[in-house]
């Protein structure tokens, strides 16, 4: 392994602006909190909508949480890191557009960049739900929490949330002064790779009048000079620049009323996706070749509104979130990976959101209540744009837009039976409405959904298109989501906890139908209905947590069994007329089973480890689609692996923490996590490789108070992944015409966005 000329430039500045820094600064003359008690310490969630914040060891479901010290002590730095510290959890971006995500969680996710399929776990960000997937994995700066619900969660954050809810808490203001700077560079370790990443950021918070008014403002900037190198044009590829702003304030006018506002806006474009062609390229090699540089912009603004009011009404607190985001995007992708034109596509979106939680929570004697109603909108607006020269000398245009309405009323009884045994029922009745207007995505004139200049309905005079140009529709869903269950304590504290949920999964339109012959025959199939139907999971968990109350070890498990009923699916399949044609259905109902079972170890006073592993079994117990696309529907389609199930997640790592005399302390990081192979595509032609991801970390943080400096490195392994693999109709000059099982050459051209490869850096954080 080598290192980068541009990196030891990069990574010895910043190590000089350590030394110089040191030099003149105060030496320390408070107390540290080690790493080790960073982690061990109890972290407390609010993802269970309590009057107050609970210890993650006490709430009844499976969640992995990290407040901002253990988020800091581990290093996290995105949230595609998290997918590496909890078990049966994939948090990774879709590879088409950058920090769009494509999250699934105890094997229920979805693969699809498409903005109106709703995703399988719900993203929240200060309390405020995220209706599309754009813009959501970027860098984890300056956060107070993130809680990782495994398991639906649909009676407190309703519909999407049938995989797990990830919640992200953004730092909220201090009444006292404090701040932070972050500066690092990291980059690959080979010259034949590319070039340097490097991040600052900047935080001040503090009193603006006492005990009354708080302020907060950050900034964050990365700049990416692209980690690969395109094979095609021997320049650097994946470049990106970054930049996120955030202010907040909070006002405390009573000891009972208390109002926080935060603002975030974040902007950021570079190069399309860095995609190999497994029709050119072996399946464990970096190396890929485009003519089409692309690229990607995303503009994404948040507002959200936070006030609490203590009532003396059950002794309880009433709490209302809105929200509002804003963004737009765009992206222009070599979707055959070749140097060739074979396959451009580009895109524009445009989305709106408002949503708004009214709540309460409060106890009365040994029942425990929390209610609320919930309303939210989100207008979206998407135009996909294709060129396929070998295919067809027009260009395709199309797309859709939607009005999308929920309507939530909720509630939740946590009734005390006794001291240690606490029986739970709870309910979410929910209406949702989405108003939609598709444009097919065909060879015609210019057009766009975005501007309003595309046609949805009618046959219209455009030789170019005998069939209707799109239609618009609208349908809406009304359903009850319940819960039981049950924790008992044990005299020491510890749980075991049971439950029983239901929850759903959207229903919608499909913005990108390339084929409407074939669409209008599933519609007539489905009784004249143009939408799909929404997805049921019924799910069943039976789970422990042990703590020594020592915190010297910690222990949690469960086991799960989770029945779906009218899957969706994006079903990818290889066009000869459109590249690749995608058709959103209800195709199946399968059965997922699995257990979990996460430990942490105190093994010294500077000693910390932790492991975790996930097991799951999953298969189709019915099949109303042809899903392998032999013509039949059969046992070939039952046999076939569900995508993105991995069968084991398993992973562990250390922290150890030790002072060093005067000179201040040294924190060792080591995290390993391994993820089975997984299918992409529903017809299994598309595989995702297994992963065995190795991170580390050495920090020294020095005798001066709050100034550490560290040297890491995450992937060191340097094993080759990919964020997807879908199958393209266009021969590769490897393998012999017939799709090969995974681990084979494929025969078949593919578009599987890398990822990063291995990556060290060194960062300087000051505080205080």
């Amino acid at each position: 392994m080598k290192i980068t000329t541009s990196f030891k430039f990069g990574a010895s500045a910043i190590v000089l602006a350590a030394t110089m820094f040191g030099a003149t600064a105060s030496a320390q003359d408070s107390q540290r909190q080690s790493a080790v008690d960073a982690v061990t310490d109890e972290i407390f969630v609010i993802g269970t909508k309590k009057t107050d914040a609970e210890n993650v060891q006490d709430v009844p479901i499976a969640v992995t949480a990290f407040n901002a010290a253990s988020l800091e002590a581990r290093k996290v730095r995105t949230l595609q890191d998290l997918s590496f510290s909890a078990p049966n959890v994939s948090l990774d971006e879709i590879g088409t557009s950058r920090g769009t995500a494509n999250f699934a969680i105890r094997g229920l996710g979805v693969n699809s960049s498409i903005p109106s399929i709703d995703p399988a776990v719900g993203v929240v960000v200060d309390g405020v739900y995220v209706g599309t997937n754009n813009g959501v994995v970027f860098d984890l700066f300056d956060l107070d929490s993130v809680e990782v619900m495994r398991g639906p969660q649909g009676i407190l954050f309703g519909r999407n949330t049938t995989g797990g809810a990830v919640l992200i808490n953004t730092g909220n203001p201090t009444d006292d002064f404090q701040y932070k700077a972050r500066l690092a560079v990291e980059g690959p370790t080979d010259d034949d790779r590319g070039g340097n990443n490097t991040f600052a950021q900047a935080v001040v918070s503090g009193p603006l009048v006492d005990g009354v008014l708080n302020g907060k403002a950050g900034i964050y900037f990365n700049n990416d000079d692209g980690y690969f190198k395109n094979l095609a044009t021997g320049k650097n590829h994946g470049k990106a620049e970054t930049t996120i702003a955030r202010v907040a304030l909070e006002w405390l006018p009573t000891e009972d009323l208390s109002f926080l506002a935060k603002l975030e806006h974040l902007d950021s474009d570079g190069d399309g996706p860095s995609a190999t062609n497994r029709g050119l390229f072996e399946r464990d090699s970096f190396d890929f070749a485009i003519d089409n540089e692309g690229s990607y912009a995303t503009k994404n603004t948040q507002f959200s509104l936070k006030a609490d009011y203590d009532v003396a009404f059950g002794d309880g607190t009433i709490t209302n979130i809105f929200g509002y985001r804003k963004g737009e995007g765009a992206t222009d992708s070599d979707i055959d990976s070749t140097p060739l034109f074979l396959f451009h596509s580009t895109t524009e979106l445009e989305s709106e959101q408002i949503s708004n939680e009214l709540r309460y929570a409060g106890t009365f004697g040994n029942a425990e209540i929390t209610t609320g109603f919930f309303y939210f909108n989100n207008d979206v607006a998407y135009t996909e744009v294709r060129d396929l020269p070998p295919l067809s000398p027009l260009t395709f245009y199309g797309g859709g837009e939607q009005d999308h309405t929920v309507l939530g009323l909720f509630g939740q009884l946590d009734y005390a039976f006794s001291e240690n045994f606490i029986g739970i029922i709870g309910g979410r009745f929910s209406n949702e409405e989405k108003d939609a207007a598709v444009t097919y995505v065909r060879p015609r004139p210019a057009c766009s959904v975005v501007d309003g200049t595309c046609p949805t309905g009618g046959v219209g005079t455009n030789p170019f298109i005998p069939e209707p140009s799109g239609f618009e529709d609208v349908n809406d869903w009304s359903n009850f989501a319940p819960k039981v269950g049950f924790q008992y304590f044990t005299d020491a504290g510890n749980q075991i906890y049971g439950n029983y949920t239901k929850g759903f999964r959207s229903g919608g339109y499909n913005f990108r139908i390339t084929n409407p012959a074939l669409s209008l025959q599933q519609v007539a199939a489905n009784g004249g209905q143009q939408s799909f139907d929404e997805e049921e999971v019924d799910s069943f968990e039976l789970g422990f947590k042990y703590r020594r109350d020592d915190r010297k070890i910690t222990l949690n498990g469960n086991i799960f069994s989770t029945s779906i009923a009218d899957m969706q699916r994006e079903v990818n399949i290889s066009s000869p007329t459109a590249g690749v044609s995608q058709f959103i259905l209800n195709t199946a109902d399968a059965e997922i089973n699995g257990g979990e079972l996460e430990t942490q170890v105190l093994l010294t006073d500077n000693l910390v480890a932790s492991a975790n592993i996930g097991i799951i079994s999953a298969n189709y117990t019915d099949v109303r689609f042809d899903i392998s696309g032999d013509g039949v529907v059969g046992n070939d389609d039952i046999a076939l692996n569900l995508p993105r199930v991995p069968e084991a997640t398993y992973g562990f790592g250390f922290i150890y923490d030790k002072e060093i005399g005067g000179a201040g302390a040294l924190v060792t990081r080591l995290n390993f996590q391994h993820r089975d192979k997984i299918a992409y595509t529903d017809n299994n032609f598309g595989w995702v490789q297994p992963v065995d991801n190795l991170s580390a970390n050495i920090a020294w943080e020095t005798p001066v108070d709050g100034v550490s400096l560290s040297l890491y490195g995450t992937n060191l392994f340097d094993e080759v992944q990919v964020g997807g693999d879908t199958q393209l109709p266009f021969p590769g000059p490897r393998g012999n015409g017939i799709n090969q099982p995974f681990g084979e050459n494929p025969a078949l051209s593919t578009f599987s966005p890398l990822k990063k490869g291995r990556v060290v850096g060194v960062e300087l954080t000051i505080k205080g």
